[in-house]
């Protein structure tokens, strides 16, 4: 404390304000000075950097929740397209769905420079959110996510382990957070509520990233219809999950999403997971091709359905709060995994 002065206020990141002290701006910020002589103003530098130290440290703790520097928020209905130079004539790179995150490099002559996930590019400015309105907007939509910090977590029925284990997933997997209870975490899985124990799990809060273009590595055999199949479905990504919806534009549940892209290729499917486990012929896990389709259960009975894309990765109508969105293929157990489209 500056001596023979009385604290009368705190100011932002803990800066104490004291009598005989005046706030005045400077460059960035407000530096607050003694109205007294150069010696105290001396002392005043002293609290000047411990100001930002703190406020440099709050800086950091945004970062840890949100996991950007330099926010940006996609604003937007559904998805914002990130292109490799800023134009529209720019091949794209990735999308950026509604309300997930980028770190915002530059803006300049309308075009925001951004990185999100592994997508590195531009977008249109007038398209994200940055400064105050960006962080309104986190505060608002950023997700408590279940991050597995073991392998093979358990996904149960119940919060107990006398409760019966619906899958398994893979350590790094993000699950949503419903509620977070004593000694377990109720999640979603898909358009169902599940527990894992919360002593396997790290609860963060998180905001989507963007997901990369990257034109996909197809095995040998693999046809023009399914590579075209998976780009088709990729056109929805960030759409919403309407459970009993067909629409690939205004809602669709899994089973749905799965029945208006096959359609366009001339494959007639129920509307029921459970159903279109039943069609095709099963293949492996290592066999799937881009366009076959996984399967999920629970208790052995299928209830969630996803379309390979290759990679590793599957797109599918999750549930209300995530949309349409990629995932791996293994976030869960797959049941099964099954070939419709013969071509």
């Amino acid at each position: 404390m500056l001596k023979g002065t009385k604290a009368i206020g705190v100011l932002a990141a803990g800066f104490v304000l004291y009598t005989g002290m005046t706030v005045m701006a400077a460059g960035n910020g407000s530096v607050v000075v003694p109205s007294a002589g150069v010696g105290e103003i001396l002392e005043a530098n002293v609290e000047e950097e411990e100001y930002l130290a703190a406020a440099e440290e709050a800086k950091i703790e945004r970062k840890a929740i949100y996991g950007f520097s330099n926010l940006g928020i996609a604003n937007v209905s559904n998805y914002l397209n990130v292109r490799e130079k800023p134009s529209e004539d720019g091949k794209l790179v990735g999308k950026m769905s509604k309300n997930s995150g980028c770190d915002v490099l530059e803006i300049k002559d309308g075009w925001a420079h951004i990185k999100s996930g592994k997508v590195n590019g531009y977008v249109k400015a007038e398209f994200l959110l940055t400064g105050q309105e960006a962080r309104d907007r986190a505060d608002k939509v950023a997700t408590d996510m279940a991050v597995c910090n073991s392998g093979g977590l358990f996904v149960r029925q119940g919060p107990g382990t006398d409760n019966p284990v619906i899958t398994q997933v893979a350590e790094g997997e993000e699950l949503e957070v419903v509620e977070k209870l004593d000694g377990w975490v109720k999640i979603m899985l898909d358009d169902e509520e599940a527990y894992v124990s919360a002593d396997y799990v790290d609860i963060a809060k998180k905001l989507d990233r963007a997901v990369t273009q990257t034109e996909l590595i197809y095995g040998k055999g693999v046809s023009n219809v399914r590579v075209d199949l998976v780009n088709y479905a990729k056109q929805y990504l960030g759409n919403p999950y309407v459970w009993g919806g067909t629409s690939l534009t205004s809602g669709a549940d899994c089973s749905g999403f799965v029945l208006s892209v096959f359609k366009k290729y001339g494959v007639s499917l129920p509307h029921s997971s459970a159903a279109q486990s039943t069609m095709g012929s099963k293949v492996s896990l290592s066999e799937a091709q881009p366009g076959d389709l996984i399967f999920y259960a629970q208790n052995g009975r299928v209830n969630h359905v996803a379309i390979y894309i290759g990679n590793g990765q599957v797109i599918h109508a999750s549930n209300p709060r995530s949309g349409i969105k990629i995932s791996n293929a293994t976030y869960r157990t797959p049941y099964a995994v099954k070939r419709v489209l013969n071509q």
